[in-house]
């Protein structure tokens, strides 16, 4: 096999986008290979792409899958109908990929048809829509009990347009709609509905998806109408009030763990935020480990016991993510147990959702990113045509910069394993956000975050580290540690700067953490001669001008003696008496002199830390200053 098409297997190995896979052809090109092997090539990169089509074909059946799994598990703990049908609009609007989905149902008391379910909307009068029966496209899917799709819906002519209908949807922007009916046998008792605010084609297996969610919602629907009126009936039967009472209990307490759950789910939560909130509901302690053991993974969707722990698996499609873990709580009742698999289930949706929210881009930005750092040797025409798919402003001067998060670890203890990758995966997250709105670049790396962003008219390497420090700090509700390099003139062009200027920013790093500056941001030239030793430009120019420039231009302008009188003066142990003796002038003078150096350098010019910069600064103002002829 050659090495082209082992290329093609790595690149379907590690799941790359599709443009990675013209890589091999343009470089067996550029190598000057001839026609037959770039012909073998194109047909092995033709057939990776169809297999990589059917990979993704699986993986989305996968996901719809899992989607109808959990819907089914949300039907078999049915309390709240509200919720589930809201969990169905949610998951068919996730995995049709459309801008809004929403449920409507019928109102036989009324004789009209109101919404129920909205999610993606934006309009209140689409939110409180009612229309008479048989109007719209929901009213012909009730009439009819079958699918009906349109691309445009002002064009369509097939149903019966209303002022109101036609309102409302004009309000939300809606252009394309697809909806399928709710059927309770040969009833129809409703629509769903999945839109989009642009023309579009629905495909014969999104209709049959958003079928099968429909199924869910309408069977959801009939099990609350059953189970009220199962509770109605117990209600009237004396001999059952123990047993009511009793079942109350269990159904109140899972209700209130799926309520959680779900609320965690739908403000956007993470895996650490789950074994949390069910550490405080079962009285133990929750931990997320990616390995778990062998015996786990054959125990499927069920917790097992292991020692004194009970370890539940998590898992999507067959594939294995790892595991749930509690701890102290040894003997575990039948809620208790459903509660963890339960939290497992809610974990694995939670994985795949962080994977596959803005993942394309994300990855591209670090895959690029990765090879400026790791591989400055790459086709500089090749990067430079990624960054401009990226829309990343590379011919201005960038700034690398390396970012952690600093949180104070409790005494005699460690950050669990599971929060600290919680914690990385957030500042990946808020990072690549910044980076896509800054146009910039962003990827993981040694624990923490790198960026590499452009620099503004008139900003300073210093002033973005600082921004970027609070903006992600903002942005995470915690101390982010930002350490800035000097800014690198078109990355792009001179990408084996980019790798030493990433060691600038992490050297910045360590001494702010070290300072103990945690949630701040500097570089180099923010920690004075300390800057020095951590800039790999050494800008003795730059350090000499902020300390005392304002000094040295001074004599410039009046032909003064400042700098010679601050360098006596600290030479003489700083008395005023012995640096008169030295420069041959009156104390008064002396005092005069130094007076006005406290007006250019500020008050606090003679505390040890500035005094020790100062110092420093006039030894390198003076070697780097020509030497008179003598």
């Amino acid at each position: 096999m050659s090495h082209e098409h082992v290329s093609y297997l790595e690149l379907l190995a590690r799941g790359a986008a599709t443009e990675a896979y013209d890589r091999p052809v343009l470089l067996a090109r550029a190598s000057g290979a001839g026609p037959e092997a770039l012909a073998g090539l194109e047909e092995a990169k033709q057939l990776a792409l169809r297999v990589r089509a059917e990979l993704e074909g699986r993986r989305r059946r996968e996901a719809e899958l899992s989607a109808l799994f959990a819907t089914a598990h949300d039907l078999a703990g049915l309390r709240d109908l509200d919720a589930v049908l809201r969990a169905i609009v949610q998951r068919a609007r996730s995995l049709l990929g459309t801008e809004v989905a929403y449920l409507s149902l019928n109102d036989p008391a009324a004789g009209d048809t109101y919404m129920r379910v909205t999610e993606g909307s934006v309009s209140a009068r689409f939110q409180q829509l009612r229309l008479g029966m048989g109007e719209g496209l929901g009213g012909l899917v009730a009439q009819t009990a079958r699918p009906y799709v349109t691309a445009d819906y002002f064009d369509d002519e097939r149903f019966q347009h209303t002022r109101t209908i036609d309102t409302a949807v004009h309000d939300e922007g809606l252009v394309a709609i697809l909806g399928v009916p709710l059927s309770l046998g040969s009833q129809v008792i409703g629509v769903l509905f999945a839109a989009d605010r642009r023309a579009r084609v629905f495909e014969r297996e999104q209709v049959a998806l958003l079928g099968s969610f429909a199924a869910h919602a309408a069977v959801a629907i009939d099990t609350a109408n059953l189970l009220a009126e199962t509770r109605s009936a117990l209600a009237e039967l004396e001999r059952a009030n123990d047993i009511i009472r009793e079942h109350s209990a269990v159904i109140e307490r899972a209700s209130e763990v799926h309520d959680r759950l779900s609320e965690l789910v739908l403000r956007g939560g993470g895996v650490h935020d789950v074994a949390e909130a069910v550490s405080e509901v079962l009285g133990g302690t929750v931990e997320f480990t990616e390995t778990p053991a062998g015996a786990v993974r054959r125990a499927g969707g069920h917790a097992v016991r292991a020692g004194d722990d009970w370890v539940a698996a998590v898992s999507a499609g067959g594939e294995h993510l790892g595991a749930l873990v509690l701890r102290g709580r040894p003997d575990l009742d039948p809620v208790d147990l459903r509660t963890l698999e339960r939290a497992a289930l809610v974990t694995s949706l939670l994985l795949l959702a962080r994977r596959s929210a803005g993942e394309a881009e994300q990855r591209v930005r670090g895959e690029l990113l990765d090879d400026l750092l790791d591989a400055p040797d790459r086709d500089r025409s090749l990067l430079r045509e990624r960054a401009a798919r990226l829309r990343t402003d590379s011919d201005a001067p960038h700034v690398v910069l390396a970012a952690r998060i600093d949180r104070a670890v409790p005494t005699g203890g460690t950050e669990p394993s599971g929060r600290e990758s919680a914690d990385r995966q957030r500042l990946w997250s808020a990072a690549s956000h910044l980076a896509a709105t800054r146009r910039g670049l962003a990827s993981a790396r040694d624990g923490g975050t790198v960026l590499l962003l452009p620099l503004g008219p008139g900003e300073s390497a210093a002033e973005l580290a600082r921004q970027t420090a609070r903006h992600l700090g903002g942005a995470l509700r915690e101390p982010v540690t930002v350490g800035a390099s000097a800014a690198v003139r078109a990355p792009l062009d001179h990408p084996d700067q980019v790798a030493g200027a990433y060691q600038e920013a992490r050297r910045c790093l360590d001494a702010l953490r070290l300072l103990h500056r945690a949630g701040e941001g500097a570089a180099a030239e923010d920690l004075g001669f300390l800057g020095l030793l951590l800039a790999d430009s050494r800008d003795i120019g730059g350090f000499v001008e902020r300390t005392i420039g304002q000094v040295v231009a001074y004599d410039g302008r009046r032909g003064t003696d400042l700098v010679r009188t601050l360098d006596a003066y600290f030479a003489s142990g700083m008395s005023p008496a012995r640096t008169k003796d030295d420069l041959h002038v009156h104390v008064n003078t002396v005092a005069q002199r130094l007076e006005r150096v406290g007006r250019l350098l500020g008050p606090d010019w003679q505390t040890p830390s500035r005094a020790l910069e100062i110092q420093l600064a006039l030894r390198l103002h003076a070697l780097s200053s020509p030497v008179a002829p003598g």
